[in-house]
């Protein structure tokens, strides 16, 4: 597992969740296809900045967006897609991964999904405005009626927990696979036991 990968892309991907459904629904023309192209584009993200990271995560974000929507364009001959600022003159190329990968993937953006839900609400609040709602600190002060220190510190908890929340289940979910391998290891009769059998209290064999 790549730590920092998975922290960089809380941190600087997974917030920008709400704008990118938003451009989603307003750029596609099946909104029942929304969650799977979501969840594809950050299948595509997060695989490209294993390779290397986007010096603009969010450019590069909805880049990815356009690209994928403009490889289902061409094979399906839906209508077309309007532009988003400059996105199109970014150049986005992102190898296909492997079934492999893919589902890892897909299963760690689940958990970040998970553990951003399970942010305290008001860390999750200060979050969510700061970093998705892209809102000065200042108006994210009044929003919530606390002082910029107090948005500062939200934001350093909400990251934090988000953090522990993620690694966390992760830890947990890897202790109880070492738990399962340990009781089927146990289970399983030792060479040593296979060679009691069929021999006597002294070590005879049966028939002796």
């Amino acid at each position: 597992m790549d730590t920092d990968l998975d922290a960089w892309f809380a941190a600087d991907i997974l917030v920008h969740e709400a704008a990118l459904v938003q451009y989603l629904r307003r750029a596609w023309p099946h909104p029942d296809e929304i969650h799977d192209l979501r969840q594809e584009v950050y299948v595509r993200v997060y695989e490209a900045a294993g390779k290397a990271r986007p010096l603009q995560p969010k450019p590069f974000l909805f880049a990815t967006a356009r690209h994928l929507m403009t490889d289902r364009l061409r094979r399906g001959r839906v209508v077309s897609i309007e532009p988003v600022g400059d996105f199109e003159s970014l150049n986005v190329l992102i190898d296909e991964c492997s079934p492999e990968r893919r589902l890892g993937a897909r299963q760690n953006l689940r958990r970040l999904a998970e553990a951003f839900d399970r942010l305290p609400q008001r860390c999750r609040e200060a979050v969510w405005l700061r970093r998705v709602e892209e809102l000065p600190q200042k108006q994210v002060a009044q929003r919530m009626g606390i002082t910029e220190k107090t948005v500062e510190k939200q934001i350093a908890k909400g990251m934090r927990l988000l953090a522990e929340h993620y690694f966390g289940g992760e830890a947990q979910a890897d202790e109880a696979a070492a738990q399962g391998r340990a009781r089927r290891e146990a289970a399983r009769p030792s060479a040593a036991d296979e060679g009691t059998h069929g021999q006597d209290g002294h070590g005879r064999k049966q028939g002796d």
